[in-house]
C-alpha cells in the first residue's frame, strides 16, 4: 500500500454494538490508527466525576469549560504492545479500566451533549486524523468530523443483544451491574445521543448499514475488509 492511499474510515453507531472492536481489528490488519472517541469523551467524564462537577446528572458546565480553557484536560492515546491495543490517558495517567465502568456510562451521554465538549473533542479528533490512514469510531464521525471520509460504517445492534453483550462483559470484568441496570442505560444512551441538538447520533447518507446482532465478530471484520479493499483499489486507480 503506498503513502497516498491511505483511507479516513469512520465507524459509527449505537452504545455497545461493537465499534471499537470492529475499528481495532480493521486499524491492525491495514497498518492504521485507531481512535476511539467515545474514550474521549468517557475521559471527560472520569475528569467530572474525580472533581466532584456534577449533582446527579446536572453538570457544572461552568467550571468544566474552565478546566478546558485552563488545559486542565489532555486527552491522549499510548499503544500497549503487551496487549496491542490503544489506551486512553488524561494528564499522562492511563485510565483505560476505569473509564469502562458503570459509573462513567451513566453520565457519559449528559457529557457529550454539551456543545463546548464536543467542539474541543472535535477539533482534536480532526487534528489526529488529518494525515489519514486512521480508523476513527463514535457517534458523529462520518456526519460532523470527517464528512468526506473514503468510507462510513454505520453499525447497529438489537438493544437487549447489546445489552447481554455489555453485561457478559462488565460481569467478566468483576463488576456488580445487573442485566436490567445494563439494558436502561443503553436505552437511555440511545434516546439521548439521537436526540441530542448537537449533532445528533445518525446514519449518514453515503453509510453502509451493518447490523450485527446475528453474525460474528469474524464474519463482520471481513465484510468491512472487503469493503476497505474495494475503496483502496478504486482510490488508487484514480490516482494513477
Amino acid at each position: 500500500m503506498t503513502t497516498h492511499s491511505k483511507l479516513i474510515i469512520a465507524i459509527d453507531g449505537h452504545s455497545s454494538c461493537g465499534k471499537s472492536t470492529m475499528a481495532k481489528d480493521l486499524a491492525k490488519h491495514f497498518g492504521y490508527k485507531y481512535i476511539d472517541t467515545g474514550a474521549m469523551y468517557r475521559a471527560v467524564t472520569f475528569f467530572v466525576i474525580k472533581n466532584k462537577l456534577f449533582t446527579g446528572k446536572i453538570i457544572d458546565e461552568k467550571l468544566l469549560q474552565q478546566a478546558f480553557k485552563e488545559n486542565q484536560i489532555n486527552i491522549e492515546f499510548k499503544y500497549n504492545p503487551i496487549r496491542l491495543n490503544s489506551e486512553t490517558l488524561l494528564n499522562g495517567k492511563n485510565i483505560e479500566q476505569e473509564i469502562r465502568g458503570i459509573e462513567v456510562s451513566e453520565l457519559v451521554s449528559p457529557i457529550a451533549v454539551i456543545p463546548f465538549v464536543r467542539h474541543e473533542l472535535v477539533a482534536l479528533q480532526r487534528e489526529m486524523g488529518k494525515e489519514g490512514g486512521i480508523v476513527m469510531d463514535g457517534r458523529d464521525i462520518g456526519t460532523n468530523v470527517f464528512p468526506n471520509a473514503d468510507l462510513k460504517i454505520f453499525l447497529t445492534a438489537d438493544p437487549k443483544i447489546r445489552a447481554e453483550r455489555r453485561f457478559k462483559e462488565l460481569k467478566e470484568k468483576g463488576q456488580d451491574v445487573t442485566f436490567d441496570e445494563i439494558l436502561k442505560n443503553v436505552k437511555e444512551r440511545d434516546f439521548i445521543d439521537s436526540n441530542r441538538k448537537t449533532h445528533p447520533l445518525k446514519q449518514a447518507e453515503d453509510a453502509i448499514l451493518i447490523d450485527n446482532s446475528y453474525i460474528t465478530i469474524k464474519e463482520q471484520v471481513q465484510k468491512v475488509i472487503k469493503l476497505v479493499n474495494q475503496v483502496l483499489n478504486k482510490k488508487t486507480e484514480r490516482e494513477n
